[in-house]
């Protein structure tokens, strides 16, 4: 087999493939003893009939298209090896020459990984990195630890108010007719939450424990069950019981139960500490990714839409797992926002082409300053996931495939190109 390519584009290429008469003509036979089991000739039990006999019958074209498939894959594969190309979409295969003695010849045009020419990458001038952590933010952070600290005490001594927990039963209507998903017994909710339809917490707030009424709503426009959006409802509720969050007292009890602290001013020292360090890491991510845009601003590349495609696949695949995580599907998630999967790919266009662009420029950086990954980085970047996993690194890496190992090799030397941009950045507007 032999392959030569043509540059059409910066991102595209066509491939010439020939694979040698004696190569197809063995592939032939092989779609002969394939096929004859399949095809039925007049005189012959099935996989019984000479070859010549099934060529005559149903024509040569029946073995060389099988043969043709037959070589396709793997002389491709060689093809781009050998040409050192990296395709990032299936390719447009045209057939230029076949036949049973003959070079089997044909071509496949396929985008590939861009050329990118870089533009400035050095010297890179973003404003400094700086951060502020708040009295107010500490306050904030510890009154949500309160929060997660608090229990439920039940309320018998008046009625619902803003922010309790009411247990309720309700019936829906809509023109006197009950709908489904409209009623529900020894239903919590939490009053002011926002949780059902606009209108009938508020209308909750009053009621005594025991007390029945008709609380008057009307669907949104935009509800995602379309044949009640619009429509006005009666609930009618009853008020089983309540509740009320009651927050822990802010002192050294309560530091001792929501941290390893026996008083609340290291416990305070301790999450204005932790902030601190949030802050100052997202700082440097965002002085980071200002420097890569702007590096990237300053490179020219033509990105293939296959990689733009390819990305947003990617970030709907991992959305979808999220869902699934939550007991949605994507089906639900488009009926409840009322969205197509063309206008759910779109919004994630422009992020999918930033990303892509990204790592194409950083690519490029990678190779112009020989940054590579050692086998130690790889090791130590394996040894934090294989960590995390709970697993040992010789676990981890017994059930590791070649490619599990290239991921990491590429995100080692990937973050090397990002180092090295935000080591060469001056501080500057």
């Amino acid at each position: 087999m032999s392959a030569t390519f043509e540059k059409l584009s910066s991102n595209q290429v066509k491939v010439t493939v020939t694979v040698p008469a004696a190569d197809f003509d063995e592939a032939m036979s092989k779609a002969y003893i394939k096929v004859r089991g399949r095809l039925a000739v007049p005189g012959f039990r099935k996989g019984k009939a000479p070859r010549k006999v099934i060529e005559n019958y149903y024509g040569v074209g029946v073995l060389v298209e099988e043969a043709f498939n037959a070589v396709l894959p793997d002389s491709y594969d060689k093809a781009i090896d050998e040409l050192e190309l990296k395709p990032v979409d299936q390719p447009e295969i045209d057939i230029e020459n076949v036949g049973a003695g003959e070079d089997c010849v044909y071509t496949a045009t396929v985008y590939v990984r861009p050329e990118v020419t870089l533009g400035e990458y050095k010297g890179i001038a973003a404003p400094e990195a700086t951060f502020e952590v708040t009295e107010a933010e500490v306050d904030a952070e510890i009154d949500r630890a309160a929060e997660r600290a608090s229990r439920m005490v039940e309320v018998t001594d008046r009625a619902a108010e803003l922010h309790d927990t009411a247990n309720i039963n309700y019936a829906g209507s809509v023109d006197g007719v009950a709908f489904e998903g409209g009623t529900a017994e020894n239903q919590p909710l939490e009053l002011g939450s926002g949780m059902f339809i606009p209108g009938f917490e508020d209308q909750v707030v009053g009621m005594a424990i025991g007390e029945e009424k008709d609380i008057n709503v009307t669907f949104p426009e935009e509800y995602g069950a379309k044949e009640l959006a619009g429509k006005a409802a009666v609930f009618h509720v009853k008020v089983n019981s309540l509740s009320k969050k009651e927050k822990p007292e802010l002192n050294d009890d309560f530091a001792k139960d929501v941290s390893e602290f026996d008083t609340m001013a290291e416990y305070r020292a301790d999450v204005e500490k932790y902030l601190k360090e949030q802050a100052e890491t997202t700082a440097k991510n965002n002085r980071t990714d200002k420097l890569v845009e702007k590096v990237c601003d300053n490179a020219t590349v033509d990105i293939p839409q296959a990689m733009i495609d390819r990305q947003i696949d990617q970030q709907i695949n991992e959305m979808s797992m999220r869902m699934r995580y939550q007991g949605l599907s994507m089906d639900d998630f488009l009926k409840y926002t009322g969205q197509t999967m063309e206008q759910v790919r779109l919004s994630y266009a422009d992020t999918a082409k930033k990303q892509v662009l990204a790592e194409v420029v950083l690519d490029a950086i990678r190779k112009a300053e020989g940054l590579e990954a050692s086998d130690e980085e790889v090791d130590a970047e394996i040894a934090k996931y294989a960590e995390s996993s709970e697993k040992s690194l010789e676990d981890i890496k017994a059930t590791f495939t070649p490619d599990d190992f290239a991921y990491f090799r590429e995100m080692v030397a990937t973050q090397k190109a990002i180092d090295f941009i935000v080591n060469n950045s001056v501080i500057g507007e």
